[in-house]
């Protein structure tokens, strides 16, 4: 026969309070875009061209833009 089990006493717990992150702000200038980011989307429009070779600066320019947004002027 199985013996039953004693409920455990939680007086010993320590509970660590939820505290909620601070929401972030949704403009886009806000997300810092990685290197690796830009490299994914170059590398998904170099697949999108049929990967033809020699546009590799190009496809990285265009990821760029369509990721940060245009170079501000100063």
């Amino acid at each position: 026969m199985m013996q039953k089990l004693k409920p455990r006493r939680m007086d010993n717990v320590v509970r660590t309070p939820i505290v909620e992150s601070p929401s972030l702000p949704t403009d886009e200038t806000s997300h810092k875009v990685t290197d690796d980011e830009v490299a994914h989307s170059a590398f998904a429009l170099y697949c999108e061209r049929g990967r033809h070779d020699g546009h590799d600066i190009d496809d990285w320019l265009q990821a760029e833009r369509k990721l940060r947004g245009p170079a501000k002027s100063t």
